[in-house]
């Protein structure tokens, strides 16, 4: 992981403000010493990078006292907390101490669920069972860490900890109780009263899950509208939404993102900020599955039409929206699901529902007349055309665990590319055609379903096949990556992510 080294890190606090205890701090509300630290801490935000400076000195977390510096905020119930963080420098104590905490009160006594990692590798799930008491402790397999996630479920609390770009490892914690409402923060522990240590907090998140009691497709939480750089992995929240948004896919110009919201379709102009309603005129139950054309002028779009007794429909329109959409699919066939178009615009590919199955059709636009590509009872999805036409990428269900497939496309010689645990979804094809990003859904979870709000792992594969990589580690799941989303040039992705607001 490529994160601000030495240098930068001096330049850093040359060039922002340095924050103490009186203003909120990105997502956190206040930064604190917790106990008597000989050496006050401080922290540096950088507001356009979304990355936390933190500095701290103090002595052993481990007896029945603390000292820290702590970038706070508060929160009740259940929630997953996330970052990547590295270490300024070489150090002076190989047990300074950095990650999440979760404590009852800002005493430096009170209980306490410490997810961390040390200068010398040493990762553990530490905790506080009394005020007073001295530290406990899980300790993982893993060692050196650079991805820290802390998640509470009920009176359970699980550590995942991850090298950024492999899977990670768990550790739980069973039957400990704290109180519903705690403080949440990143910290950082010198272990030695007479230095002041430095890490570097990036891709922080705070996640609310879903409720346990959620019922899918008629509960939803909001959304995360996100982007990231695919060679480094950083991340950057543009937009946040209490309502559920879906399935951003950017324009050829790269000037905008275009995402769909409760039927609606909307731009949002990364420069501004601003957010306009894209005008789909009678359409406006669309799904999230809306589609450019390769030269960026026309939108396809699948919209539930009423007269085909609600089932998806699929249209196109100018990408501006100066006109109606026109329809392609013919009513009375069934469901179909766009998903992308032919370089030269004079097809369109689909998922759809023909003599009770889901696989993958053409349609040619002119005279609306379907192809079928595959035939299985199985569910395909997912499909999508290479830059140059030759190949179309797709998912399917047919060995057991949804995976990525190729085929020509004329449908012949369909191979498959991945062959793990993971239930990947939505294959999508880098403008550049170096790389194949997609989305890789749990193990347990039924292959045909892609549901919302899961532990999930957006992914690269290279165009020609290969062992994928991690880029991404997210809660989210349907609506996250369902369109094609790279950037013009190949260097980002769009996504979305999930948390209740």
């Amino acid at each position: 992981m490529k994160l601000l080294k030495s240098l930068l890190f001096f330049y850093v606090l040359s060039s922002f403000s340095v924050v103490h205890a009186q203003n909120k701090i990105g997502i956190f509300d206040r930064n604190t010493d917790i106990g008597d630290c000989k050496n006050s801490g401080k922290v540096v935000f950088s507001e356009d990078e979304q990355t936390y400076t933190i500095s701290g000195s103090g002595t052993n977390m481990w007896f029945g006292s603390d000292e820290f510096h702590y970038l706070w905020t508060t929160i009740q119930g259940d929630f997953i907390l996330r970052a990547e963080v590295e270490f300024v420098g070489d150090g002076v104590d190989p047990h300074r101490k950095v990650g999440w905490i979760v404590k009852n009160s800002l005493d430096p006594n009170s209980k306490h669920v410490n997810a961390s990692t040390h200068g010398d590798g040493l990762t553990t799930l530490q905790y506080r069972k009394e005020i007073e008491a001295e530290t406990e402790e899980l300790v993982s397999t893993a060692t050196n860490p650079d991805v820290i996630q802390l998640e509470r479920r009920g009176n359970s609390y699980i550590m995942s900890t991850a090298k950024y770009g492999k899977e990670f490892t768990s550790v739980k914690l069973d039957s400990f109780e704290m109180d519903n409402e705690v403080y949440v923060g990143i910290y950082v522990c010198s272990h030695n009263p007479d230095v002041v240590e430095s890490a570097i907090y990036r891709n922080v998140r705070i996640v609310r899950p879903v409720a346990s009691d959620y019922q899918p497709y008629r509960d939803f939480i909001g959304s995360n509208l996100e982007i990231m750089n695919v060679e480094t992995g950083h991340r950057k929240i543009l937009y946040q939404s209490a309502h559920s948004i879906q399935a951003p896919n950017w324009t050829i110009d790269g000037k905008k993102l275009i995402y769909n919201s409760k039927g609606h379709l909307y731009n949002y102009e990364i420069s501004t900020n601003a957010i306009t309603p894209l005008n789909t005129g009678f359409a406006i139950n669309n799904n999230n599955d809306h589609v450019l054309s390769f030269d960026g002028r026309l939108l396809g779009i699948s919209n539930h039409n009423k007269d085909d007794e609600g089932n998806s429909s699929i249209y196109y329109l100018p990408v501006d929206g100066d006109s109606l959409p026109k329809k392609v699919t013919k009513s009375g066939l069934g469901a179909s699901y766009l998903h992308g178009w032919s370089p030269n615009n004079k097809k369109m590919i689909f998922t759809g529902n023909r003599d009770g199955a889901y696989n993958i059709f053409t349609v040619d636009v002119a005279s609306g007349k379907e192809e079928r590509l595959t035939d299985y009872t199985t569910l395909d999805d997912g499909s999508e055309y290479s830059p140059d036409g030759k190949y179309i990428f797709f998912n399917s269900a047919r060995t057991g665990k949804m995976q990525l497939w190729r085929m020509k496309a004329n449908g012949k010689k369909q191979t498959q590319l991945t062959f793990d645990e993971y239930n990947d979804w939505f294959p999508h094809v880098s403008p550049d055609k170096k790389w194949i990003a997609f989305i890789s859904f749990p193990a347990d979870i039924d292959p045909s379903s892609h549901p919302f709000y899961e532990h999930c792992l957006l992914r690269i594969v290279p165009y020609e096949g290969g062992e994928p990589k991690i880029i991404g580690y997210i809660y989210g799941g349907q609506g996250t990556i369902n369109v094609p989303s790279w950037s013009p040039d190949s260097k980002k992705i769009a996504f979305v992510t999930n948390t209740r607001l």
